[in-house]
């Protein structure tokens, strides 16, 4: 099967939120990938990994650790969701995406299993899309002999396909309110679904968290026996700054008095606190003998790139991507915005999904812009600018409605002054479009 083919029959299989059937239902569980991983000779335990889980920051987070790991010379796998352009962007080596080859070739491998243990009715079902892009992760860095695996929970934590990790240490970053549908109505409940990676024995790093999403946290951890290492306990802040939008903070533990200078590359104050998990991280293992040096934890902090999150891709006037997808997201945009836009004209082209909070993600964004561009991001499961413009065009001071997001990223940039920022906000798949656009539209341009 060429790369084609095999992105082809993957998608056939269904998106990771694809509208939940009966038959998917019954498979939302781990009895798939644990039989698959068994019958591939468990290369999820082929290397040791951290397992990291919570609603926002795990993407951030997860760059982050593996920056300091590559710094300090280990040989990196790091597995994410969701991609922003091509799938190849979750399973990376060496910060390297696999290849097309590789990645025809892996799933290819992974596909005959499949069939061969439906037909001995080893499987109930066909595994999904997640569960079969997962098994190629575990199974292209056993292969490529990574010595460290750095893994991002997809959805949740308890039933996520990932889950079956043994990791050294894990992590839960900042739990908030999203995909309720799947994860629960409650904080209580979305931090539960969260905590079911916890494994027993194995420490837990735990983000600053409202206290009744660490109080479920913690008492997991105690039934599980896992050391909790909150950062908020671990670390004190001793100085904070901004440069350029980009937050800056000389942080030491409370215990040792050890300390570090952190000068994420990523833009937004809230990057301190994703930058922090990774150090306590890092600090386990420098503790367990990992040979990860002070200064590869500064460097790889230095170093981390994470793209679609507050990324800034023009000046004069200045472009963001963010794909602030749900609440707590859009606060801390919103909080950038506050710190490093006040009193510009701020113009916003705005897409979401239909299962997402549009309407209270809308209520904190909206106020910031002085023209709202409704659009739509290409999928299915996009809201369209007719049912956006009904729920939320009272939050909006101005608003245009243009359908197709090439199109409307366009209408800002025409009539965006160099003084203003033009901001790319509100889903994911929205953000990923449009930086494909905008990569093939510099090359044009430079023709």
């Amino acid at each position: 099967m060429n790369y084609q083919a095999a992105v082809r029959y993957l998608l056939s299989l269904g998106r990771e939120l694809a509208a939940p059937t009966q038959a998917a239902a019954a498979k939302f569980d781990l009895e798939n990938i644990t039989i698959l991983a068994e019958r591939l000779g468990r290369p999820d335990r082929a290397y040791p990994s951290v397992h990291i889980a919570g609603t926002n920051g795990k993407g951030s987070t997860a760059a982050f650790l593996e920056s300091i790991l590559r710094r300090a010379g280990f040989r990196t796998g790091l597995y994410t969701s969701p991609h922003l352009e091509v799938i190849n962007e979750r399973i990376r080596v060496n910060g390297d995406e696999i290849s097309d080859d590789a990645f025809a070739e892996t799933f290819t491998r992974i596909q005959a299993l499949n069939e061969e243990l439906l037909a001995a009715g080893k499987l109930r079902a066909h595994p999904t899309y997640f569960e079969c892009v997962t098994a190629m992760g575990f199974e292209y860095f056993a292969r490529a002999r990574v010595d460290f695996g750095v893994f991002e929970v997809g959805l949740g934590g308890r039933l996520d396909a990932t889950n079956i990790l043994t990791p050294v240490v894990s992590v839960i970053t900042r739990v908030d309110f999203d995909h309720e549908n799947f994860l629960g109505h409650s904080l209580a409940e979305i931090a539960a679904e969260k905590a079911g990676i916890l494994k027993p024995g194995v420490p837990v790093v735990v983000a600053e968290q409202r206290p009744e999403a660490l109080e479920v946290i913690r008492a997991r951890a105690r039934e599980l026996g896992c050391a909790v290492l909150e950062t908020a306990a671990v670390f004190r802040v001793e100085k904070e700054w901004m440069e350029n939008g980009c937050s800056r903070a000389r942080v030491a533990e409370a215990e040792t008095g050890w300390s570090i200078d952190l000068a994420p590359r990523l833009p937004g104050k809230f990057q301190i606190q994703n930058s922090l998990n990774a150090v306590a991280a890092a600090r386990y293992l420098q503790k367990r003998r990992y040979r990860i040096s002070d200064d590869a934890i500064g460097q790889g902090i230095a170093e981390a790139v994470w793209p679609g999150r507050l990324e800034r891709v023009q000046t004069g006037p200045d472009v963001y991507l963010d794909g602030a997808h749900n609440p707590s997201a859009a606060r801390e945009l919103a909080a950038f915005l506050e710190q490093n836009l006040s009193g510009r004209k701020i113009w916003l082209v705005f897409g979401a999904l239909r299962d997402k909070a549009v309407d209270e993600i809308a209520g904190v964004l909206f106020p910031h812009a002085a023209e709202v561009i409704f659009t739509e991001p290409r999928t299915t499961r996009a809201i369209s600018v007719a049912q956006l413009r009904e729920i939320a065009s009272h939050h909006a001071a101005h608003l245009t409605i243009v359908p197709d997001a090439e199109a409307a990223l366009e209408y800002a940039l025409d009539r965006a002054g160099p003084e203003d920022a033009l901001l790319v906000a509100g889903s994911l798949y929205l953000v990923g479009q449009l930086r494909h656009y905008w990569k093939n539209r510099a090359q044009v341009a430079a023709r």
